[in-house]
């Protein structure tokens, strides 16, 4: 009986490994706050010197700005995410690129690509203060889209940063503060968890 048992776990284990993206690592996460930290630091001390800014009155040179800003985020992320895992896989004795790795990034893709171009055409037009509600909600939505294709905690962290950029859009003032505890806090603390539950096996 106990052999049958164990033979189950077996194979559900291959079964997970075959379908669901598992190298991502809390290591990930963890960076991924730091840098958003910094990038939203960055932004309060570039706008705090145009009180203007802060509450929306935003001319093409603080667009500019701020839109670099968040690129370099955005891909100093995306980088750690991928040196990370890289890691992550190869301690595991696992593909880092399968149909499950496709399939993750597939469905992370629309909402991020949508949510992205949103967020240009409202700074285009000057909207910042609701650049960081949206951000939150389509990175939420893109979270909880592909969490069918990996851990089951990102689930949770999309929907947490739902909520919270439907409270920036409430508070809009407050849009910074939302943006540091969404992209930052939320993701320090999803990736320290992360990392002591799967990384420390």
């Amino acid at each position: 009986m106990e052999k049958q048992i164990e033979d189950l776990k077996a194979i559900r284990e291959m079964m997970e490994k075959s379908t669901k993206f598992l190298s991502l690592s809390g290591l990930s996460g963890i960076t991924a706050g730091i840098t958003a930290i910094c990038g939203a630091a960055f932004a309060y001390i570039y706008l705090s010197q145009n009180q203007n800014s802060l509450i929306g009155s935003v001319n093409k040179q603080d667009i500019f700005i701020i839109t670099v800003d968040a690129l370099v985020v955005l891909v100093l992320s995306l980088f750690f995410a991928f040196y990370f895992s890289k890691k992550n896989a190869k301690k595991k004795n696992q593909k880092l690129f399968n149909k499950a790795t496709v399939n993750t990034i597939y469905n992370l893709s629309i909402p991020l690509a949508t949510g992205g171009i949103f967020c240009l055409i409202m700074l285009y037009h000057g909207y910042i203060e609701l650049v960081s509600a949206s951000t939150l909600i389509f990175y939420g939505l893109a979270l909880v889209n592909a969490s069918k294709y990996t851990y089951n905690e990102i689930h949770y962290l999309g929907i947490t940063e739902v909520f919270l950029g439907l409270l920036a859009a409430f508070f809009i003032h407050k849009y910074l503060f939302f943006w540091v505890l969404g992209f930052g806090i939320c993701h320090i603390v999803y990736g320290i968890i992360m990392y002591n539950k799967y990384d420390l096996k």
